[in-house]
């Protein structure tokens, strides 16, 4: 359970980096996944604060950066969420936030993009590479990607028999123009 955290934060470390430069979120939900003894746990988490300057017809110069409040995991569990928030896990106390900062941007086709990112952890950065699929709506642009990740690669939680190692996390923001 402490795994399955550790994966969301990272995910909404990810959907961070979805939103636009002096536009507002007007909606964002980061959620992710990770198996416990087998059977799939889920959980959110908030406080997205984004910088986004994302132009599909400029990728070069395009940049991305984001965080989020790691006190705002949400697994609808309060012990599993304080278990969480503890040193064994993201250790809020010395590290609040999960940051996201874009690397390079490569067009895959049609809407769909892949992102290279460093993704901070627990003062640990990592490159993760997150596909995601940009959606201009008019008033509105639409990010949404996911990806995968080890939450050992960041410190989180210990290698565990009945805890995956593997967290899935997923992003949706939408952003006004």
């Amino acid at each position: 359970m402490k795994k399955i955290f550790l994966v969301l934060s990272i995910v909404l470390s990810a959907s961070s980096g979805f939103s636009q430069v002096k536009n507002a979120i007007t909606h964002s939900a980061i959620t992710f996944q990770i198996k416990n003894v087998g059977i799939s746990t889920a959980g959110s988490i908030g406080g997205l604060i984004a910088n986004v300057q994302f132009n599909p017809n400029d990728l070069p110069s395009s940049n991305i950066s984001a965080s989020a409040d790691v006190n705002t995991i949400n697994t609808d569990n309060d012990d599993r969420d304080s278990h969480l928030k503890s040193e064994d896990f993201f250790d809020v106390a010395h590290f609040p936030q999960i940051s996201l900062k874009s690397v390079s941007f490569k067009h895959k086709s049609g809407t769909r993009y892949q992102g290279t990112f460093n993704l901070t952890i627990k003062g640990k950065t990592k490159l993760v590479e997150l596909p995601f699929a940009y959606t201009d709506k008019g008033n509105t642009v639409v990010f949404q990607g996911n990806f995968k990740m080890n939450r050992l690669d960041f410190g989180v939680g210990e290698s565990s028999m009945v805890l995956s190692d593997e967290v899935a996390v997923n992003i949706n923001a939408e952003i006004s123009k």
